[in-house]
């Protein structure tokens, strides 16, 4: 194995360790489950696929609202009730 350094948010370590200690295994180990999971699920796929992948969704979806690429952050902040709607908007 190569030993590697990384770096966790505090949450991240916290809750990696719980994890290691729930499955009795060290949190390296937990770490290299959770790479060996995220390369088989995304590592593998060609950058032409994650591609074709993305561009398939364009378009399949509508807001019906005309002026959302120019207010979007004011209905981004309405919806998550940060914000009180403008006249304007309606």
């Amino acid at each position: 194995m190569i030993r590697t350094q990384i770096q966790l948010t505090e949450e991240q370590s916290r809750r990696v360790k719980e994890v290691a200690e729930r499955e009795n295994v060290s949190m390296a180990e937990i770490i290299r489950q959770a790479v060996d999971h995220w390369i088989a699920t995304y590592g593998d796929m060609p950058s032409e696929e994650r591609k074709r992948r993305a561009l398939s969704v364009v378009g399949r979806f509508s807001s019906g609202v005309s002026d959302l690429a120019e207010n979007h952050d004011a209905y981004l902040a309405e919806a998550y009730g940060d914000y009180e709607p403008r006249d304007d908007l309606s």
